[in-house]
């Protein structure tokens, strides 16, 4: 539950933040680079390189379109995953906004629901999501990702490990 003005207006602008963020990497990634189906001419699958061989790991920026969830698992059913999405966000909104306990986990909240809503616009605005960061760790390509997909990543994290924290200095009942 969001306990006052201030609150509201503090993960209102880290909402804001996150989604300007994302959406002017899109944007960028839009306009200025082919996707990765026709580009070919550049560092794996038409990206551009950034680093290389920076303690095994190599990045790179480039665009894909993804019309699926995770890994583009289920592409054939764009409309379902978007109903999908909107229905988590909305409960994920409506717990922040009225049950007390949320108050401890208001900041991963969030980072995943404003990665949610950014990916969700990608669909109005593209008709699918742009992602762009490559990593490759130790020769194993990680999945495309773009900071929406990030957010998203780091507000479950942050969440788990707020959860076993609890855990851990639970007292113990007998």
């Amino acid at each position: 539950m969001i306990s006052g003005w201030r609150d509201a207006l503090k993960l209102f602008f880290i909402a804001l933040g996150i989604l300007l963020v994302d959406i002017i990497s899109k944007r960028l990634i839009h306009f200025y680079l082919q996707p990765a189906e026709i580009a070919s001419t550049f560092f794996p699958f038409g990206g551009l390189l950034i680093f290389r061989n920076f303690f095994g790991i190599d990045f790179c920026i480039h665009h894909v379109t993804n019309r699926g969830a995770a890994w583009g698992i289920g592409s054939g059913m764009q409309d379902i995953l978007l109903i999908v999405r909107i229905a988590v966000i909305a409960g994920l909104v409506a717990y922040l906004l009225t049950s007390p306990k949320a108050k401890q986990y208001r900041y991963p909240l969030v980072m995943i629901i404003a990665g949610g809503l950014g990916n969700v616009l990608d669909y109005f605005i593209y008709g699918h999501v742009i992602d762009m960061f490559h990593l490759f760790f130790w020769g194993y390509s990680y999945p495309v990702f773009n900071i929406a997909d990030a957010s998203i990543f780091l507000g479950i994290v942050w969440l788990l490990f707020h959860s076993f924290a609890r855990k851990k200095n639970a007292i113990p009942t007998t």
